[in-house]
């Protein structure tokens, strides 16, 4: 009997653990993490556009190699569909972007003044409207 309660208190105590694990929030990002994860996404546009510019070559190449064999053979050669030149994407580089303030540093906020006040009184309503109500 003892040690089905304590094995039941076990469970129980498991059960109760897991589910305060699964609440928690996750882990606030730091600056370091934020931009290092914004290089990485600049670094991965720039490989898709790199990957697209060998692409449109390698296309290029094999129309005008369709192309040389059609004139050899003396066959017809069909127009060409106008398609935009290959650009270069150049070599990859990352600007970090800038640090955007968060809004209590912007001055987004009441004034100083304001806030270092308290926002009520220890007046009662009869000294605050002295008039009586109708």
């Amino acid at each position: 009997m003892n040690k089905t309660l304590n094995l039941c208190g076990l469970l129980l105590g498991l059960a109760v653990a897991s589910a305060a694990v699964a609440k928690l929030p996750a882990p606030a990002a730091t600056p370091e993490a934020k931009a290092k994860a914004a290089e990485t996404a600049a670094k991965t546009a720039w490989s898709a556009k790199v990957d697209g510019y060998q692409l449109c070559q390698a296309q290029t190449r094999v129309a005008n190699h369709v192309r040389e064999g059609l004139v050899a053979a003396g066959k017809p050669v069909p127009t060409a569909t106008p398609t935009p030149p290959c650009t270069d994407p150049g070599p990859f580089a990352f600007a970090p972007p800038a640090e955007v303030k968060p809004i209590e540093a912007s001055g987004a906020h009441s004034p100083a003044t304001t806030a270092a006040s308290p926002p009520s009184s220890n007046q009662t309503s009869a000294e605050t409207n002295p008039a009586p109500k109708k």
